[in-house]
């Protein structure tokens, strides 16, 4: 059974709390649109708005490499570099006093992720 959709399923969990963060956040500013020059807004769109730049379309990847026949331990390696990369990079950006520390890790996990879908990718096309 493919992995990659367990996964997608605890993206969208992720996403959806993201979501909620971001429509209170908003509501609070009393800000509609835009960020009203509000820090904590702006943290928390951006927060989600990457994660939507990012975990589609590595799930996407991800999830191409697993129907290609990549190994079952690679794709949910692959699959944990990402969910983890996204949560840590949410709570990193998320600090009011950021540490970029929290920021590079999580983006160079989920880096790691869609560079891993690719190289199996690239595997299974030269192998196959």
């Amino acid at each position: 059974m493919p992995v990659t959709p367990a996964f997608a399923a605890l993206h969208v969990l992720l996403f959806l709390i993201l979501s909620i963060r971001t429509i209170r956040t908003r509501r609070s500013a009393q800000v509609a649109l835009g960020n009203g020059a509000d820090e904590n807004l702006t943290r928390a769109a951006r927060v989600h708005a990457n994660f939507a730049e990012y975990a589609p379309f590595t799930l996407l990847v991800i999830w191409f490499a697993e129907t290609l026949g990549t190994h079952v331990v690679i794709a949910i390696v692959l699959n944990l570099l990402l969910i983890t990369g996204r949560v840590i990079h949410a709570w990193g950006v998320s600090q009011p006093n950021e540490n970029f520390t929290w920021r590079v890790a999580g983006m160079s996990l989920t880096f790691l992720a869609l560079m891993g879908a690719f190289i199996a990718i690239c595997a299974a096309y030269l192998m196959g």
